[in-house]
C-alpha cells in the first residue's frame, strides 16, 4: 500500500515536472522574440511639456505626453508591458550605459556625439528651434544675438546648436539650465537675454508668459526626435519597424495633432494677481495635493537616513576612539574623503556606478537613503567622538573598577550620556538632512521639490509652486525643532 502510493506520488511529481518543463519552454518561446523580454523599462524626463509630463490632477503622479502615447503604441504592437522611470535630462544617457533602463524617450536629437554612446532609431518628430526672448527685444535670428547672454538646456541639441551659433556670433555668452522653466525665469529677470528652445515647448511658455515672444530659427538642417538605445542594443529594429507602421498607418501623425495643437498644448491661464511678481496663486490650488503627496516620501527618506547615518557614525566614532591604529586610520580617511567631496557627486555614483560595478539595480530612493546615510555618518562620527569625549573620564574608570566589558560601559553608560549631550548637534543634522532631500530629485525621486517642479513645469509657472514647497519645508524645520526642544526638556527633568 505504501509502494503504491509512493509511486503515485513520484507519478505525480514527475507530471508536475514535465508540465513545468514544458511551461518553460513555451515561455522562453515566448521570450524569444526581438525583444528578449517581457517589460522594458523606458526612462525620460517629465518636464518637457508636451514631450513628456505630469499629469498631476486628482494628485495622482501619471506621467504623459507625445512620447508617451507612442511608446504605449509601441508595447501594444511589439508585445512588451512598459515601465516608465524618469531622470533629469542630463542623466538620461548614462542611464542607459548604466543599463539602468532598455531605452529613452525625451524628445532627443540623434546627434554624432551621442551616436557615440547610444544607438538610435528613425526620426519620429522633426521640430525646429526658436529663439525666445521679451516683446520688441528685435532677438529673432542668430546675428540678433552679438552681444547677449543665451540660456539653454543642459545636455540639449539646443545646447550643441548654440555652442555652433557662437562660433559664428561673436560675444554670445551662453549660460547652460537644467530646466527649461528655469531659463525661462532667467529671461523675465533680466538675468540672460534670450533662450533657444524647441518651437514645440516655446510655444507653451509663450503663451503662459504675454510678455515673451518666441521666433524660428531658419535654417536648412532638420532636425528631430528618435529613440535612443544602449549600444549595441536588438531593439533598435523592431522599434524601427514599429515607428514605421505609425507613420504609414497615421497613427504618428494622430498624435502630432494631439499633443502639438494649440487647444491642448496651451496651459488654461487666470488673471493674474497684481503684485510685484505677479504671483498667482490659485493657478496651483488644484496641484495642491500633488505637491503634498511628496511630504511622507521626504519624511521617510529623511528617518531612514538619520536613523542609519547616526548607527554608522556611532561604529565610526568608536573607531576612532579605539585606539586601534589601523581602524583608527580608516575610519579617519573615511570622514575626510565624504567630508571632502559634493554630496551631489556622491549621489550620482551611487546611482549611475552601482549597477555596472555589482549588477545590482538600485533604486532612486535606495541610493539616496544609502548615499545620505554614508555622508552623515562621516559628519555625525565627528559630533558622537567630541561627545563621547566630554563624559567624565571617570564614570569609564568607575566602570571597569567594577570590571563592566567595555561593550556594556560603552552601551550602558558612555554612550547615553554622550547622546544627551550632542542631542542639539544631532538635530541640527536631522535638520540639514531634511533639507538636503532635495537633492535626490536629480535622479528622479518625486519628493516635495521635485512634486513643485513638477507643477511649475506644467503650468508654465516657476515662483508659485516653490514657494508652496518652501513653506512645507519650514513647516516640517519647525515640527521638528518643536519636538527636539520637548525631548531635551524632558530629558533635563529626568536627570
Amino acid at each position: 500500500m505504501q509502494r503504491r502510493k509512493f509511486r503515485l506520488l513520484t507519478m505525480l511529481f514527475a507530471a508536475m515536472l514535465l508540465i513545468t518543463i514544458i511551461a518553460g519552454q513555451s515561455h522562453s518561446l515566448k521570450a524569444a522574440s526581438p525583444l528578449g523580454k517581457d517589460t522594458l523599462t523606458m526612462v525620460t524626463s517629465p518636464d518637457y511639456p508636451p514631450y513628456e509630463f505630469y499629469d498631476t490632477q486628482g494628485g495622482e503622479r501619471q506621467i504623459v505626453g507625445f512620447d508617451v502615447d507612442i511608446a504605449k503604441n509601441l508595447a501594444q504592437k511589439l508585445g512588451f508591458k512598459l515601465k516608465i522611470m524618469e531622470s533629469d535630462f542630463n542623466g538620461l544617457i548614462p542611464a542607459l550605459q548604466a543599463n539602468r533602463a532598455d531605452f529613452v524617450m525625451a524628445g532627443m536629437t540623434p546627434t554624432p556625439e551621442r551616436k557615440k554612446n547610444v544607438d538610435f532609431s528613425l526620426i519620429y518628430y522633426e521640430a525646429k528651434d526658436t529663439i525666445v526672448a521679451p516683446k520688441n527685444s528685435n532677438l529673432k535670428q542668430p546675428p540678433d544675438l552679438a552681444g547677449k547672454k543665451v540660456g539653454v538646456q543642459l545636455g540639449t541639441i539646443q545646447e550643441q546648436n548654440a555652442k555652433k551659433i557662437a562660433e559664428k556670433v561673436t560675444g554670445i555668452q551662453l549660460k547652460q539650465l537644467n530646466k527649461v522653466p528655469e531659463i525661462i525665469q532667467e529671461i523675465k529677470s533680466g538675468r540672460i537675454d534670450a533662450a533657444i528652445i524647441e518651437d514645440t515647448v516655446a510655444r507653451g511658455f509663450a503663451q503662459a508668459n504675454p510678455e515673451l515672444e518666441f521666433n524660428v530659427i531658419s535654417s536648412e538642417e532638420a532636425s528631430g526626435s528618435a529613440i535612443a538605445f544602449p549600444k549595441g542594443s536588438a531593439l533598435v529594429k523592431p522599434f524601427n519597424q514599429g515607428l514605421q507602421q505609425m507613420k504609414d498607418n497615421g497613427e504618428l501623425e494622430k498624435l502630432v495633432t494631439k499633443w502639438f495643437t494649440q487647444s491642448t498644448s496651451a496651459p488654461t491661464l487666470s488673471s493674474p494677481a497684481k503684485t510685484g511678481l505677479n504671483l498667482d496663486f490659485t493657478r496651483i490650488l488644484p496641484e495642491i495635493p500633488f505637491i503634498l503627496k511628496g511630504i511622507p516620501l521626504t519624511l521617510l527618506f529623511t528617518l531612514f537616513s538619520v536613523f542609519l547615518g547616526l548607527i554608522w557614525g556611532t561604529v565610526l566614532s568608536l573607531c576612532k576612539i579605539t585606539g586601534i591604529k589601523p581602524l583608527t586610520w580608516l575610519a579617519n580617511a573615511y570622514t575626510s574623503v565624504f567630508r571632502g567631496t559634493p554630496l551631489l557627486l556622491q549621489l550620482a555614483l551611487v546611482y549611475y556606478a552601482t549597477p555596472q560595478l555589482t549588477g545590482y539595480d538600485i533604486s532612486a530612493l535606495q541610493a539616496g537613503v544609502l548615499t545620505f546615510t554614508l555622508n552623515s555618518g562621516a559628519y555625525m562620527s565627528e559630533t558622537i567622538r567630541g561627545g563621547i569625549q566630554a563624559v567624565d573620564k571617570g564614570q569609564a574608570e568607575a566602570a571597569m573598577s567594577m570590571g563592566v566589558p567595555y561593550r556594556l560601559m560603552m552601551w550602558d553608560i558612555i554612550l547615553p550620556q554622550a547622546l544627551k549631550n550632542i542631542l542639539p548637534a544631532l538635530v541640527n543634522e536631522t535638520i540639514g538632512l531634511l533639507k538636503d532631500s532635495a537633492l535626490v530629485s536629480t535622479i528622479g525621486v518625486v519628493e516635495i521639490l521635485r512634486s513643485a517642479q513638477i507643477v511649475g513645469a506644467n503650468k508654465y509657472i516657476y515662483f508659485e509652486p516653490l514657494l508652496f514647497a518652501g513653506l512645507i519645508y519650514y513647516v516640517l524645520v519647525m515640527g521638528l525643532t518643536w519636538s527636539a526642544s520637548v525631548l531635551e526638556r524632558r530629558l533635563r527633568q529626568s536627570e
